[in-house]
């Protein structure tokens, strides 16, 4: 009962549609935040692999000098 008290608090929906353009200006904008950090996590980690391979290379060519 006291569960069920607690989770209606947090529940509300405004009889004004116009309260929902800050919110849904506010998700998109951190929408398109995740979106671009993903990208650049997405970069940088292909940096790194091409690093690493290069290293590994020069690693294998010393190891056979």
């Amino acid at each position: 009962m006291v569960s069920s008290y607690v989770l209606n608090l947090f529940l509300y929906f405004p009889e004004d549609k116009s309260e929902y353009i800050p919110a849904s200006i506010t998700m998109a904008i951190f929408l398109i935040a995740a979106l671009l950090t993903f990208r650049l996590i997405i970069k940088v980690s292909k940096r790194e692999e091409l690093k690493t391979k290069k290293m590994e290379e020069q690693a294998k060519q010393r190891e056979s000098e």
